[in-house]
């Protein structure tokens, strides 16, 4: 079908569209992971990213292009994952941003807004990387506005604009030589032209293509706070919900005009966009507030008595016991965040005093909600987050700045770096003070990881078959052997030198304690002025993590 003009509905069918078709195509995206690891993420972080925003979009009663693409913003800003979905829902944020006072959208327009997504991310990273998904959204776009001043039909435009973004996708390996070296283009850009793909058959069909229903995300039901409770108890009455569509106001001052009308309230958002949900005896003067502000969208209030007398959900339930303990603790100096995976290494960092543990890592990068519903958990005056994967910085950056609490991320890239910044951390020291020396005492973790490969390769001039047991070094793949225990000595050796006090070794999940106590025999053998030690870590797929210093 010729199209000249998306209204709402269309552009709302238009992005469910990208979505699916990502989702669909998850797997293939995650297979062009650069290491020939079995945690290839990119598809997944990016799909559930834009899951995300189907979710919101499927909440909105009204198809308008304002609705639609607010939605979309804060969807992909809340669930953004991993590196590729921060940048993603960045995209999606200046996308929105020059498209949220549009009626109809043109292919002018949608060009123009394309390019400003292309201006917030590359904003947003703080040092942006060539030959990624930023490259190709960038010279896709600029190929679009050229695009869009010779055509209005979106299917000409959306076909030229996929055409420019596998251009840009297949010249990323000359850009990145770790791409080269894996034989594959750049994952995040082959994320964003599926995206595109699936945009476009919307276009030419007219039909959008939903997902199996095995799959296919379902709307949150309603919230009900303050479950498991009598009614008599609840001092607020009301819970109220609902956006803001503003410019330039800060969501941490408003959250200050409106503490005194009651209690639960949550405050985030954007310059353009603040999502605000609180329990009020008084809706209509925190609504004559937020007017002050902007536009109100999406307004809900539930009588939470009414409610209670009719359902009471689990889920909200929980999260209410969970603010009624922070209540009841007094406030800490210090709280913790980690992210990790294997109750081993969940165990260490509790014991090591981290109140909370966010699952995830390697094979599974927390959202930014996640991480953010993690800060709203602790009640201390700062709060380090240790992310302790090079995937999940960005994720707790975002959650960082969407929190009014005083928050710092330690950029901790592996789980060795993780306990060393919680053991390093002072308790009496100041907490910039301890952010500048946490920062710099990571530096001196070596981190080491075994797993096996999954497809056959060569990287860094080592030849890798499927199946082998391959040794990486600081974010390096270093050897190859079919032989497990040879690789692992082996990689301890070239990350132990002569200043190496400390070797720890954290065993996996699929490794009995008695091949761990083997391998650290030999280790002491060899090494028997080191002081070493090993634990059980239960993460999956790695056989071991090293940490030397």
């Amino acid at each position: 079908m010729k199209v000249n003009l998306l209204d709402g509905h269309s552009l709302k069918q238009m992005i469910l569209s990208g979505a699916y078709e990502l989702e669909r195509n998850k797997e293939m995206v995650n297979k062009l992971n650069v290491f020939p690891v079995p945690d290839g993420d990119t598809g997944t972080n990016m799909s559930a990213t834009m899951m995300s925003a189907v979710t919101e979009i499927l909440k909105i009663k009204d198809d308008t292009v304002k609705s639609v693409v607010d939605a979309a913003s804060m969807g992909t800003l809340m669930g953004a994952r991993g590196n590729s979905g921060v940048i993603l829902s960045q995209l999606i944020r200046g996308f929105a941003k020059h498209l949220k006072d549009k009626k109809e959208v043109n292919t002018k327009e949608f060009a123009l807004a394309l390019k400003e997504g292309v201006s917030t991310a590359y904003k947003a990273v703080m040092k942006p990387t060539e030959g990624t998904i930023l490259t190709v959204s960038r010279e896709s776009a600029d190929k679009a506005i050229e695009v869009a001043k010779h055509t209005s039909d979106f299917e000409e435009f959306l076909n030229k604009l996929c055409i420019a973004a596998e251009e840009s996708l297949n010249k990323t390996p000359n850009i990145l030589p770790v791409l080269k070296q894996a034989g594959v283009v750049d994952a995040g850009g082959m994320g964003l032209l599926v995206i595109y793909k699936g945009m476009l058959k919307y276009i030419k069909t007219g039909v959008l293509e939903e997902l199996d229903k095995s799959i296919k995300p379902q709307a949150e039901e309603s919230v009900n706070v303050q479950g498991y409770i009598n009614t008599e108890d609840i001092k607020f009455a009301y819970c109220t919900e609902f956006f803001i569509k503003t410019k330039g106001a800060n969501p941490d001052d408003f959250k200050g005009v409106i503490e005194k009308y009651g209690d639960s309230m949550v405050v985030v958002g954007t310059e353009e966009l603040i999502k605000v949900h609180i329990h009020t005896n008084n809706p209509g003067i925190v609504l004559e507030e937020a007017l002050k502000l902007g536009e109100l969208m999406k307004i809900k209030i539930d009588n939470m008595k009414e409610q209670h007398r009719h359902i009471v959900e689990d889920d909200d339930a929980k999260i209410n016991e969970d603010k009624k303990v922070e209540e009841t603790m007094p406030e800490k100096d210090y709280g913790l965040i980690t992210v990790a995976m294997g109750d081993g290494i969940t165990n260490i960092f509790k014991d090591l005093g981290v109140d909370f543990v966010i699952e995830g890592g390697q094979t599974m990068n927390p959202s930014t909600q996640d991480i953010l519903a993690a800060i709203n958990k602790i009640n201390a005056k700062t709060i380090f987050v240790m992310p302790n994967n090079s995937n999940i910085i960005l994720a707790a950056e975002q959650a960082r700045d969407l929190s009014d609490k005083n928050v710092y991320v330690i950029p901790t890239k592996s789980i060795p770096q993780g306990i060393t910044a919680v053991i390093s951390l002072d308790y009496d020291a100041a907490p910039e003070e301890n952010y500048e020396n946490l920062c710099e005492v990571i530096k001196n973790v070596k981190t080491g990881q075994v797993t096996f490969a999954v497809r056959d390769t060569v990287f860094n001039d080592v030849e890798v078959k499927e199946g082998n047991k391959i040794a990486i070094a600081n974010g390096k793949l270093i050897e190859a052997s079919e032989n497990l225990e040879e690789v692992t000595l082996s990689l301890i050796d070239k990350l132990v030198d002569d200043d190496s006090e400390l070797i720890t070794l954290f065993y996996g999940n699929n490794i009995s304690e008695e091949e761990a106590n083997t391998i650290k025999e030999k280790i002491e053998s060899k090494y028997n002025d080191k002081d070493i030690s090993v634990y059980y870590g239960g993460q999956p797929l790695y056989y071991y993590i090293i940490s030397v210093e």
